[in-house]
């Protein structure tokens, strides 16, 4: 069975999963709430910029409006942990209870220490191992000093440049053998042994085997976005897309996934026999370059005609909207970008560039305005500044000037 949705349905049934469609409540967001929109989302993505604020507290802001991101900070680092950090949609926090269905098919993914001499990588391995056992958690720097281990520059063809040390600390995290047991103010990685981070011993003992991992996560992936094709289920865990498409025509027998003609699309959607389409969609959120809505750039083109990159390592003088661009989420259209940073020495929000997109609805800006003006509040930032940069700093400006 087939069936067809317009390009509209489609869209609104995947801000729905995703917890974008309605209007956030008006009652003070809780633990329990944030717990609701992670078992919704699956994955926080990671990331070190932290010129606006880290990237994975913004999609709970985005759902729930002003939250207390220690709670986050609590699922991450305190026993038993609800969130545990490792590959997934690149690093990520994620459900404890999918790290043996992740472990193979990330293992193969990321490893990264296989060109290094044989010799040397054993006996850092074993050397790493014993001293992470019987120590607290330690940063890639800690385990070096207290190894010895002189910070030996790699002279091969490794990208990265990392000393010996720190790659087989990545591989051993890779394949799950120890964890993150949570991050310094820098943001980097303490690890330890994966049984003393997981909420059981049993996780990081066990291995799903990669043909049943592969259903969990594509199902898992299919739960989250509502609906997708095959290489947007692949894409969310980041799993091989000829064994998600197996997974995904195993799921669809079960009457777990219904095919879906969406629109014009040339190729077969599928839809979650949990997802629903509701009358029309309702949210308002300004949204991390790395939400779960976001990082798939083609999935997000092809449902809102919205082509988004983030410039970062763009040079200045060739980027086009900005720096750190978010895109405005209203209703079911992305209606702008603006571009933010968090001046926090002065206790200031700018606005350093802000784009209405074509065809954005009748106020945008007094809707932009308000979640701004919500995000500096969030953020204890006391000022709102809007550069006079891009088509809609103007009416911005005018709009925060009113509220």
């Amino acid at each position: 069975m087939t069936v067809r949705l317009t390009l509209s349905q489609a869209r609104r049934a995947a801000l729905l999963a995703q917890g974008l469609a309605k209007t956030r409540p008006t009652a003070p967001p809780t633990t329990r709430s944030v717990g609701r929109i992670l078992d919704k989302l699956q994955l926080l993505q990671i990331d070190s910029v932290n010129v606006l604020v880290r990237s994975h507290y913004l999609p709970v802001f985005s759902r729930l409006g002003a939250y207390d991101p220690a709670v986050l900070d609590r699922f991450a680092g305190r026993h038993p942990r609800r969130l545990t950090e490792y590959w997934a949609h690149e690093a990520s926090f994620i459900d404890p209870a999918l790290f043996p269905h992740l472990r193979p098919w990330q293992r193969r993914t990321w490893s990264g220490a296989s060109g290094m001499d044989p010799v040397l990588r054993s006996s850092l391995e074993e050397r790493i191992l014993t001293l992470l056992a019987s120590s607290r958690a330690l940063t890639a720097g800690q385990v070096q000093e207290r190894l010895g281990h002189s910070e030996q520059r790699s002279t091969d063809n490794w990208g990265w440049n990392w000393s010996a040390v720190k790659r087989v600390l990545e591989d051993l995290f890779a394949r799950g053998e120890i964890s993150s047991a949570g991050r310094t103010s820098s943001f980097e990685r303490r690890y330890a042994p994966s049984a003393r981070v997981l909420p059981t011993s049993d996780l990081a003992a066990e291995e799903a085997d990669p043909r049943e991992a592969i259903l969990v996560l594509t199902e898992r992936a299919a739960a989250a976005l509502g609906i997708g094709t095959v290489r947007s289920f692949a894409d969310y865990f980041r799993t091989p897309v000829r064994d998600t498409a197996e997974a995904v025509r195993i799921l669809e027998g079960r009457g777990v996934l219904t095919r879906a003609q969406v629109g014009s699309w040339n190729r077969p959607a599928y839809l979650h026999r949990d997802a629903a389409i509701p009358r029309r969609a309702a949210g308002r959120a300004l949204l991390s370059p790395f939400d779960s809505l976001v990082f798939d750039r083609p999935r997000l083109e092809e449902l809102f005609g919205f082509h988004y990159r983030l410039e970062i390592y763009t040079p200045a003088a060739a980027r086009r909207y900005g720096y750190y661009v978010l895109p405005f989420l209203l209703g079911e259209t992305m209606a702008a970008r603006v571009d933010l940073k968090a001046d926090r020495a002065t206790g200031r929000l700018l606005v350093r560039g802000s784009y209405a997109e074509p065809g954005a609805p009748a106020g945008t800006a007094d809707e932009l305005a308000a979640e701004v003006g919500t995000m500096a509040e969030w953020l204890g930032l006391q000022q709102v500044v809007v550069e006079p940069v891009g088509d809609l700093a103007a009416p911005l400006s005018a709009a925060l000037g009113r509220r």
